[in-house]
């Protein structure tokens, strides 16, 4: 790298540090360190219109004749300038100590040049200096491109990438998409936050290249673009002006390799996500598509022949999944519980279809670890889960599909647990999780609206007396006791019930509409 302790280091300049200048903070970079542009010769007492940011200074001080050096400096520090060389004249042997003073005074580094050494001399070394470190950044590149295309070919992936940049620069990276997941990390860890955050600023148009991570710090962004546009990013949890430029040129040529990378990625997911389609379509057909399903699923590499259970996924009062991403990230879950897994995201729900060796309880177990997991790292919104019996072989699915969505299906729109065997729900919640909510909260209101009014109006108990009936199985004596009336003064009770209602309790047909729809008022959370 070109800098003034490179060009002082070489003998045949003769060059001599009279103000080594210093940093702007205690232990912050050398000034003689830092990069330089170029070098710029000149004799004017403000060339600050010519000068460039981080170029080095050559003068031999014609300016100075009658001239304040204070003003001289003033100028090169106002144009960012790196540094003063000033070359002896045999008219001028000796540097002027009011140009040293001012340096000082300003923290500019300055040099001395001998009088046997022209500027073109210094010229000619820094030329040869850049010249060597663009050939070396040259090689290196070419270097870094090979193992990256490397990494990628061999199925490294996007970790693979920041183990080949990590390898020369030691910041702390990340790999994240539009949806938040964190696709690969090394020398950081995101948390759940910091991936929002990098979410919502690439849904910006145009995303920013640099964002705040509130307590994670400053991060910049290297754009992972697609044919849809920045769908990932390739994030450093460093702000733009810590990084150099070799880093930068570094950073942003791993983000053209990493959308390679992602855009692979996401033609693989599309042609899984189509074949996982194709093979819940086969299973609802049943017996018709039997032999192709039993293909399908040895190609997701599981055994059509042994026992497999599935899983119905959803978001608790929502008619759909999120996005896509619940979709991967529970397959995630299961490829880290070692389990293959066929995961599609359909228009209701998202089925999980995978073997299963253990008790169906354990299958219970490992959904409620999944909605642990989905909690806490992607979705606010409370994940249901509901299973399917067992079934012994592929030729099976389709009725242990039909019971995972429909146990789903009622825990979706009641609440209370989030996780539910098929076998576990009684055929009544199963029918009533089956209706949409207006639909349940009009029918409970239909039949128990008349009695809560009259209750309302009177001071009556005639709903606690109705339920108190049907917890007893329709015996008089034991819920008069617990009422704590005559067995008289409930008859009379219950009379006002089928009256207001039309629903006859004492009779079946008249409990089981009046017990549907106190399950129903309950679906409905209106109590």
């Amino acid at each position: 790298m070109l800098t003034i302790r490179s060009l002082v280091d070489v003998p045949s300049l003769g060059l001599r540090v009279l103000v080594p200048g210093s940093g702007e903070e205690p232990g912050g970079p050398d000034p003689l360190d830092t990069s330089l542009r170029w070098l710029h010769n000149t004799e004017l007492l403000d060339p600050s219109g010519y000068v460039r940011d981080r170029e080095l200074v050559l003068t031999n001080g014609l300016w100075h004749d009658g001239a304040n050096a204070a003003e001289f400096v003033s100028n090169v520090v106002r144009a960012s300038g790196a540094g003063i060389v000033f070359g002896l004249l045999e008219t001028t042997p000796v540097t002027p100590p009011d140009l040293v003073r001012a340096c000082a005074a300003e923290r500019l580094p300055l040099v001395e040049l001998s009088v046997t050494v022209p500027f073109t001399e210094v010229t000619r070394q820094a030329a040869a200096q850049l010249a060597g470190q663009r050939q070396r950044e040259l090689v290196d590149t070419v270097r870094r491109g090979n193992d990256l295309a490397a990494a990628i070919s061999r199925g490294a992936g996007a970790t693979g990438v920041l183990k080949v940049l990590r390898r020369d620069h030691r910041v702390p990276l990340a790999v994240i998409d539009r949806m938040g997941r964190v696709l690969a990390a090394d020398g950081a860890r995101p948390d759940a936050e910091d991936a929002r955050r990098v979410a919502e600023g690439l849904k910006r148009h145009p995303p920013p290249l640099e964002l705040d991570l509130g307590p994670s710090g400053m991060a910049a962004l290297f754009l992972v673009n697609t044919l849809g546009g920045a769908d990932a990013a390739l994030v450093c949890l460093r702000s733009l002006d810590l990084l150099g430029e070799t880093e930068r040129e570094a950073l942003t040529q791993a983000a053209h390799y990493l959308s390679l990378e992602v855009a692979r990625t996401e033609l693989m997911r599309a042609i899984e996500s189509r074949f996982a389609h194709e093979l819940l379509e086969m299973i609802l057909s049943g017996s018709r598509a039997a032999g192709e399903v039993a293909g399908r699923l040895e190609a997701f590499g599981i055994r059509p022949d042994g026992p497999l259970v599935v899983a119905a996924v959803a978001l608790r009062g929502e008619e759909a999944p999120s996005e896509a991403a619940l979709a991967k990230q529970i397959g995630d879950l299961l490829a880290a519980e070692g389990i293959p897994a066929v995961v599609v995201a359909g228009s209701q729900d998202i089925v999980a279809i995978f073997p299963w060796d253990e008790h169906s309880g354990a299958a219970t177990e490992l959904a409620r670890r999944i909605v642990d997991s989905l909690r806490d790292e992607v979705v606010a919104r409370e994940v249901v889960v509901g299973i399917g019996g067992v079934a012994e072989n592929s030729r099976e699915l389709r009725p242990s599909l039909r019971q995972a969505r429909d146990a789903c299906l009622v825990l979706r729109r009641g609440s209370g647990r989030p996780v539910a065997h098929f076998a576990e729900l009684s055929s009544h919640r199963l029918l009533l999780g089956a209706q949409d909510e207006d639909v349940r909260r009009r029918f409970a209101d239909s039949v128990l609206g008349p009695l809560r009014r009259h209750d309302t109006a009177r001071g009556a108990q005639l709903e606690t007396t109705v339920r108190a009936f049907l917890e007893h199985d329709g015996h008089w004596a034991a819920t008069a006791a617990e009422l704590y009336i005559h067995v008289n003064t409930l008859r009379n009770r219950l009379a006002k019930v089928a009256e207001l209602t039309g629903n006859d309790v004492s009779t079946t047909e008249g409990r089981v509409d009046v017990f549907l729809a106190l399950e129903a008022d309950a679906l409905t959370g209106q109590r």
